[in-house]
C-alpha cells in the first residue's frame, strides 16, 4: 500500500469509530409491564453489610439475597440474615436472625421480618414476626406478638420496646411464668 492510501484508511478507520462510539451500541431491554425505576440497582447473593459510624462498627448483616434501590433509598435482603450488634467497645453484644429485611439507607433504622429470633450476650431470647432496630437510639421494638425467654423467666405479650442487649425491656399487654425459688 502506498503511504498516502494507509493513511487515509487509518483516517477513515478512526473516524468510523469515534462516530461509531458516541451511539449507544447496547441498550438496556425490560420486560414488558416492568419499569427500570422499580428494578435495583444493585444486588448481590451470600453478602455481608456493615453499618458504622466514624469508624465504629453497629451491626454487621449477613444475607443470602441484597437488593439496593436508589428510590427509596433502601436495601432488601432476603434468603435468610444474620444480624450482629456491637456496643461501644466494639464487642458483639446480640445477634438476630430472620427471613429477611430491609435497612434504611438514611437513617441506617432495620426492619426484619419473618422468624425474627435475637439472642443477646447472656442469653435472653426474644421471639417475634417482625421487629424493628433503631440505629440512633440503639433500641429493637415491635407492635407484635412477643416471647422473651431467660434464665428467670418467660415473658409474652403484644408490643415490645428494649436497648438492644434485651437488658432494659418492656412488653405491653403481658402474660408471664415467672420462677420463684
Amino acid at each position: 500500500m502506498r503511504p498516502r492510501f494507509q493513511y487515509a484508511l487509518l483516517l477513515g478507520i478512526i473516524a468510523g469509530f469515534t462516530a461509531g462510539g458516541c451511539e449507544e451500541k447496547i441498550k438496556p431491554s425490560v420486560l414488558p409491564g416492568i419499569e427500570a425505576a422499580n428494578l435495583p440497582q444493585q444486588e448481590s447473593w451470600n453478602s455481608t453489610i456493615v453499618l458504622s459510624d466514624s469508624g465504629r462498627v453497629l451491626a454487621r448483616i449477613q444475607a443470602g439475597y441484597v437488593q439496593k434501590f436508589d428510590s427509596p433509598q433502601e436495601t432488601n435482603m432476603s434468603q435468610g440474615i444474620v444480624v450482629f450488634f456491637y456496643n461501644d467497645l466494639g464487642q458483639q453484644t446480640t445477634t438476630m436472625w430472620a427471613s429477611r429485611g430491609v435497612v434504611n439507607e438514611r437513617t441506617y433504622d432495620l426492619r426484619a421480618e419473618g422468624n425474627v429470633v435475637v439472642v443477646s450476650d447472656d442469653s435472653t431470647k426474644l421471639r417475634s414476626e417482625r421487629l424493628f432496630w433503631d440505629n440512633r437510639r440503639r433500641q429493637i421494638h415491635t407492635p407484635e406478638f412477643v416471647s422473651v425467654t431467660s434464665s428467670r423467666e418467660k415473658v409474652q405479650g403484644q408490643g415490645f420496646e428494649s436497648d438492644q442487649r434485651l437488658r432494659n425491656y418492656k412488653i405491653f399487654k403481658v402474660t408471664a411464668q415467672i420462677r420463684t425459688d
